[in-house]
């Protein structure tokens, strides 16, 4: 009697060369600058007001103080450029954040830190009476450094764990926000300054808060790439980082300095805007792994796809007025939220 042999289990997927991997993790890197560069391009072109591309290229390189040009340099150029470092912050910002306490749900907003910096300004504008950039970002730094540290105290420092922190970051949420309405109903000239920022815009970019607001973001960014290799021995735990040379202190003070500038300036430049720090780098690592030599630069570039893409489509759905960037970007990753948080807790069951 012939007993038919079991099947052959299907081969395993060749391992891809390493050489080849980083050939395509850097291809991806370029395509992904190249993405950015047309949806900046898109920024500067698309608006609430109809304008010809030929014009849109006359207001950008050949400026001669007509109406139209005046839009595009003055009005749609910084807006666009301002999104591209703000986003940029943020991605990095949630990156960070993301390996520094192990959390995949981390975020400026999430935990809390953008709502600390929101709460600050608040305060500077409507009890102090400063009323420009210059004046308020260190508020901004210096709110964001408090709920920092607050919410990896209450979420039990040494013992936090991603659901600790993430509770402790929505409780100081709750109450920043109920302290920020709190103050703009008392103070209707506050209100009038904020109804727009605390809502997360880019609308009142100008090329001087650009200025102000770049150095804070780039050494905010240069802390958190030179993090990279840490931030990759910190996944392992911390006895392997040890052992494999990291100095965890270090580590996580430059790591929440990097967040405090990076959030901090984008915060006091354009208000909160969420979820843009937690949705770009799960998306980064379905397309490199987990090394964050490669999440954080992918970060870096593809979330002001996201912030700038939202922005234009703010504007673009609601015409002749704009709907802010920082009600898009929470209309989209609210449902993005919901399914990361369903999906981790099928993992846990």
């Amino acid at each position: 009697m012939l007993v038919d042999s079991p099947p052959e289990a299907p081969a395993a997927p060749a391992p891809v060369p390493p050489r080849r991997r980083q050939a395509l993790r850097l291809a991806g890197l370029v395509a992904s600058v190249a993405v950015l560069a047309v949806v900046a391009v898109l920024g500067i072109a698309v608006g609430a007001k109809q304008i010809p591309l030929d014009q849109v290229w006359h207001g950008v390189f050949h400026y001669s103080g007509s109406d139209t040009d005046v839009v595009i340099r003055d009005v749609r150029y910084p807006r666009t450029l301002l999104g591209v470092l703000v986003g940029a912050a943020l991605g990095l910002a949630g990156t960070v954040m993301q390996a520094l306490t192990r959390n995949p749900l981390a975020d400026p907003g999430v935990l809390g830190i953008n709502a600390g910096a929101s709460a600050a300004v608040v305060t500077a504008i409507s009890f102090f009476g400063v009323t420009s950039l210059a004046g308020y970002v260190w508020w901004a730094f210096a709110g964001a450094a408090v709920v920092s540290v607050a919410v990896y105290v209450l979420g039990g420092t040494r013992s936090a764990t991603p659901v600790r922190l993430a509770l402790a970051g929505t409780a100081l949420s709750a109450v920043l926000v109920g302290y920020i309405n709190a103050v703009n109903l008392l103070d209707t000239a506050a209100l009038d300054k904020m109804r727009f920022w605390t809502v997360g815009s880019l609308a009142a970019a100008t090329m001087p808060t650009v200025t102000r607001i770049a150095p804070f973001l780039a050494v905010g960014a240069l802390f958190a790439l030179l993090l990279a290799r840490p931030l990759n021995a910190l996944a392992l735990g911390d006895d392997q980082a040890r052992a494999l040379g990291t100095r965890l202190t270090r580590t996580r003070v430059l790591a929440m300095a990097a967040v405090t500038l990076l959030c901090g300036g984008a915060t006091a430049a354009c208000g909160p805007i969420v979820y843009v720090g937690l949705m770009v780098p799960h998306a980064v690592r379905a397309l490199t792994g987990p090394d964050m030599r490669w999440i954080l630069p992918y970060s870096a570039v593809l979330s002001p796809v996201l912030l700038v893409g939202a922005d234009v489509l703010g504007r673009v759905v609601a015409r002749p007025g704009e709907l802010q960037v920082g009600i898009v970007t929470a209309l989209i990753g609210g449902p993005v939220f919901i399914f990361l948080v369903r999906r981790r807790r099928m993992a846990q069951l």
